[in-house]
């Protein structure tokens, strides 16, 4: 094979070679268009630049959302409550185990794991599957009362 034989690959483009005569199709305003900014000697717009139509760090929001309405829960699951030696599991156990930060804070038992004792649990909310495991064990599930003062 001979170098002259070889063909180039087809991902190899011939670079659009402009300003060389009308007859080439890049002649005359050498692909520039008529008028305009672009058309222009020394031309160029920054990235973001969207032709004046208001930009997109003007459109959306500077502020972040914040739901005031969300329901925020401290989560343990089951077999964190296998480990405590207590009969009577509430927030007050819980937060001297540190497994929760603040009694304040709604707490949610959630169905990972196994419990192999029977014990009371007090909390704001259970799933389906921690309920079924505490009662399963011979335990209670109960839903915590908020006291007003």
């Amino acid at each position: 094979m001979e170098q002259y034989e070889i063909k180039r690959p087809e991902s190899f483009k011939k670079r659009k070679r402009i300003g060389c005569g009308t007859g080439s199709g890049h002649g005359k305003t050498s692909c520039r268009g008529q008028k305009g900014q672009m058309s222009r000697s020394g031309s160029k717009h920054r990235a973001w630049f969207e032709g004046g139509q208001m930009p997109l760090q003007r459109r959306i929001p500077k502020r972040g959302f914040n739901n005031i309405f969300k329901a925020e829960f401290q989560l343990i699951n089951v077999s964190q409550l296998n480990k405590l030696n207590e009969s009577v599991i509430d927030a007050e156990t819980l937060l001297k185990s540190g497994l929760i930060k603040k009694s304040e804070i709604q707490i949610k038992i959630l169905g990972n794991g196994e419990l192999t004792k029977s014990v009371k649990v007090i909390a704001d909310v259970f799933s389906k599957s921690a309920q079924e495991k505490i009662v399963k064990a011979g335990g209670e599930a109960v839903i915590r009362t908020v006291e007003l003062n």
